[in-house]
């Protein structure tokens, strides 16, 4: 119980912390609410490397939960990714692509409901939905803020945020250099991004990725759903990348099952260790902290030369 609501908790409070962040690398350019006629609008942060020219063409990160990337001193657990030291020794050695990283925040309230693969929930039974809609994260306040809407989501991200990036910023605009990313239910949202839009997502980085959909493995449909849905949408081996990973502690003791049937689908559609990756960190946790040690792995596999 103190593992959930410590999870819970922090999403909750995500949205408290509305202040710029100041990157130990490069430079955060902040666009404040910004403005969909499909989801709440949200801050997004762009970072940029420290040499960024308009001269220059750079590859782009996507990434979910975007207030936790750049700063801990704006966070509610005084974590963060550390995306900008990361990425900026990376290019600095000329160990990668030069490339920049959209976050994207969340909304607290409504993150389940952004991130939650929406046809492999609109698979399950309807009391197997309703059910789902009626769990709590806390007392008085439901798991899912409001009906599964991530279809709406990632069209914002294709249809509204990307044409304003790709205007705004020197980018490469193709597949091959757009990526996404994130953990846990962002793990999620990033390979039903890259199955729902193949034209448009290279690949996705999907740390931690919440297999179990809510907080209970038994009598669970949700990964079943998962997995059928992926063998149908999973796009092709020759063009895409995945990489995907999970800890043996806390939250992430419950992924290996379900992380291991994924591999055997990976498997079977052609994909190899040229196009895909799965990590296993023993002892590492659900946490910014953890994801920090490791984004390395992920950022490297997706824009190393």
């Amino acid at each position: 119980m103190r593992l959930k609501f410590v999870f819970l908790f922090g999403w909750m409070c995500l949205s408290m912390f509305a202040q710029n962040p100041v990157p130990s690398n490069g430079k955060i350019i902040r666009h404040e609410n910004f403005p969909s006629k499909l989801i709440a609008p949200r801050h997004v942060d762009v970072w940029l490397p420290e040499d960024y020219s308009p001269k220059q063409k750079y590859s782009v990160l996507y990434m979910h939960d975007g207030q936790m990337l750049f700063d801990p001193n704006h966070t509610w657990n005084k974590q963060e990714w550390g995306v900008d030291e990361a990425a900026g020794r990376m290019m600095a050695f000329d160990r990668s692509k030069k490339y920049i990283v959209v976050g994207i925040h969340n909304i607290s309230e409504i993150r389940h409901s952004n991130y939650f693969p929406q046809k492999p929930f609109e698979s399950l039974s309807e009391k197997t939905r309703d059910s789902l809609y009626q769990l709590n994260r806390f007392e008085q306040v439901k798991l899912f803020g409001k009906e599964v809407d991530s279809d709406n989501y990632l069209k914002f991200i294709v249809t509204e945020l990307k044409p304003f990036i790709d205007s705004k910023y020197s980018t490469l605009k193709n597949a091959s250099n757009t990526f996404i990313s994130g953990s846990s239910m962002g793990g999620l949202i990033s390979w039903y991004a890259v199955c729902e839009y193949p034209e448009v997502f290279g690949g996705a980085a999907c740390l931690s990725t919440h297999w179990v959909g809510v907080f209970d493995t038994v009598n669970n449909p949700i990964p079943d759903a998962f997995l059928v849905y992926l063998k149908e949408k999973m796009p092709n081996a020759g063009s895409h990348k995945f990489y995907f990973d999970y800890g043996t502690a806390t939250l992430d003791a419950l992924y290996e099952p379900y992380q291991l049937k994924v591999d055997e689908l990976m498997k079977e559609k052609g994909y190899t260790n040229k196009n895909w990756s799965t990590r296993k960190f023993l002892k590492a946790e659900h946490s910014e902290n953890a994801w920090r040690a490791r984004i390395h792995i992920p950022l490297m596999f997706l824009f190393g030369k």
